[in-house]
């Protein structure tokens, strides 16, 4: 019994934040785009690196706790290439999506955020537990 709770803790606080955060961004992707004035240049691309360095962190937060017998290394590679992937099915989900549009360089956002979350969250916030 006791192994059964720590595999639902493992999934709840773990797990489930991955999930909830990749059904959020096909949520808000699946709406046609606000028009309005930019906050700033570029901001757009500001979000997307932001979203993608959290599930980049979320992936590798779960993947230490899951898969305590895999290397820093395959660790990275999985989570930075789980987000990429997802930031890339979104680019795709998106040009169905009337008044959406698919682009290359919210994919590179996404990307350079999914690679810089999972270094700092590996490198420096998994190092303060």
């Amino acid at each position: 019994m006791r192994q059964f709770s720590s595999k639902l803790t493992l999934v709840l606080l773990y797990r489930l934040p991955v999930i909830a955060l990749c059904l959020a961004i096909f949520w808000q992707s699946s709406y046609p785009g606000i028009i309005s004035e930019p906050l700033f240049p570029h901001d757009d691309k500001v979000f997307h690196f932001g979203v993608y360095a959290l599930l980049a962190i979320l992936a590798a937060r779960d993947l230490t706790l899951e898969k305590p017998f895999w290397s820093l290394t395959k660790i990275k590679i999985t989570a930075i290439l789980f987000a990429c992937l997802f930031g890339l099915s979104d680019e795709i989900h998106q040009a169905f999506v009337s008044s959406r549009c698919a682009s290359f360089a919210d994919l590179l956002a996404d990307c350079a955020g999914s690679t810089a979350g999972c270094f700092f969250y590996l490198n420096v916030l998994s190092r303060r537990v």
